[in-house]
């Protein structure tokens, strides 16, 4: 309480506005536990169960679709009520479903409690619409603020894997699941309470936002059909973007490397994707939205051709980094496309089912691969099938950009 008086309150691009964003990184941090734990848990969850490994996945993809899902209507109830009902309501579901889950007696109420109570209605405020909220606080440095609380995601899955596992480890998973939901009601409930605050621009703002854009739309495309590209821009560059996130422990293993390489890997490039996403914050600021997209795109493109021409131990380590230093500022550029082209009014219910088609594509990207590679033995050719959706996304940007070009002309 003293902090928040120490500090005003309310006006965008202020002191209070840096510290809210601070706690909303905390707040996706936390909240984001469901989509790990879940992966965490799966041996143990499969083994006192008695399920096949792909039954056991079951909760899992409930967690992505709920996620999914979630982000679309809690970004409409965010437009609405603000973000803080939604917090207050993640906190409570997140809490109630760990602990149904912690007292499921087969596998089928174990992924109900995830993919219903855990993630619709729990996980999901916690990453697109926070990300929306964070977004109507800054101006001047709304890529640098969405791009740093979009890193909470990554924080998220660097921090609970291993939290989770010594828990699960040392007290079973049912116990680990019930101390989990306490934490999230104890800790999400009271930090929802400093972002109470709604947001007031003052003039100075209000002419830098409409020099950014202005939610003045697109010339030659309507919103509607400006949303619908931007989702299938979103699907196209997770799908490429799940060939390494999803597969890379396996193809270590197909090469021979063992899954502890493909796992440390996997680590590498998360780390690398925090740098990136607050790096790109930066350049975002400076270049706009879609010319983000665009670069991250064509680098992320690079670096799958790149996994293509290196195979070597110390070079997949390399290019793995490189991937993740090229695609962590995809995924918030989105929002920051949102949020120059439409109305401020609007962001929760865009941004919300923007992201949703991004997690989509890594639904899909993921499930694609694992096929292509069933039908072909081979990675190789699910590469070369990312790299082609990578080709379908970097065009949509720069049509975007073309078409956005056009309205500058038209005003200056």
């Amino acid at each position: 309480m003293t902090i928040t008086k120490a500090l005003p309150t309310g006006e965008v691009d202020s002191p209070y506005a840096w510290f809210r964003l601070a706690v909303s990184v905390l707040l996706c941090t936390i909240g984001g536990v469901a989509m790990w734990s879940v992966v965490v848990a799966l041996p143990s969850v499969q083994t006192e169960f008695g399920v096949a490994r792909g039954a056991a996945s079951l909760p899992y993809t409930l967690t992505m679709v709920g996620t999914a899902v979630g982000n679309i209507i809690i970004g409409r109830m965010v437009d609405r009520f603000g973000i803080v009902v939604p917090l207050r309501m993640a906190a409570v579901m997140l809490c109630v479903g760990y602990l149904a889950a912690s007292f499921a007696q087969n596998l089928t109420e174990f992924a109900l409690a995830q993919g219903l109570l855990m993630a619709l209605l729990g996980s999901s405020v916690t990453f697109g619409p926070l990300m929306a909220d964070v977004s109507l606080w800054f101006v001047r440095r709304r890529g640098l603020a969405v791009s740093i609380c979009a890193a909470g995601s990554y924080l998220s899955g660097t921090i609970w894997p291993p939290v989770v596992q010594h828990f699960i480890a040392e007290y079973g998973w049912r116990q680990t699941h019930a101390g989990l939901g306490v934490f999230c009601l104890a800790t999400i409930l009271p930090l929802s309470w400093f972002l109470r605050h709604s947001p007031v621009m003052t003039a100075a703002t209000a002419q830098a936002s409409a020099a950014k854009g202005g939610g003045r739309g697109m010339p030659g495309i309507s919103p509607g059909m400006l949303t619908a590209l931007l989702c299938v821009a979103g699907v196209s560059c997770c799908v490429a973007m799940a060939m390494p996130q999803v597969h890379l422990v396996a193809y270590c293993a197909d090469l021979g490397y063992g899954p502890a390489r493909g796992a440390e890997m996997l680590s590498v490039m998360l780390v690398f994707g925090i740098v990136s996403r607050v790096g790109s914050g930066f350049v975002s600021d400076r270049i706009g939205g879609l010319r983000t997209l665009i670069v991250g795109s064509l680098a992320q493109g690079v670096a799958l051709v790149l996994y293509l021409g290196f195979d070597g131990l110390f070079s997949l380590y390399v290019v793995s980094a490189l991937f993740g230093l090229f695609q962590g500022g995809i995924v918030p550029s989105y929002a920051l496309i949102v949020r120059e082209f439409f109305p401020a009014r609007e962001a929760g219910a865009r941004i919300g089912l923007v992201i949703t088609a991004t997690m989509a594509g890594m639904a899909l990207g993921g499930w694609m691969s694992g096929a292509i590679y069933d039908i072909t033995g081979s990675y190789q050719a699910a590469f070369l099938n990312g790299i082609g959706w990578n080709v379908l996304n970097a065009a949509i940007a720069t049509l975007l950009l073309v078409r956005a070009g056009s309205r500058r002309l038209a005003l200056a």
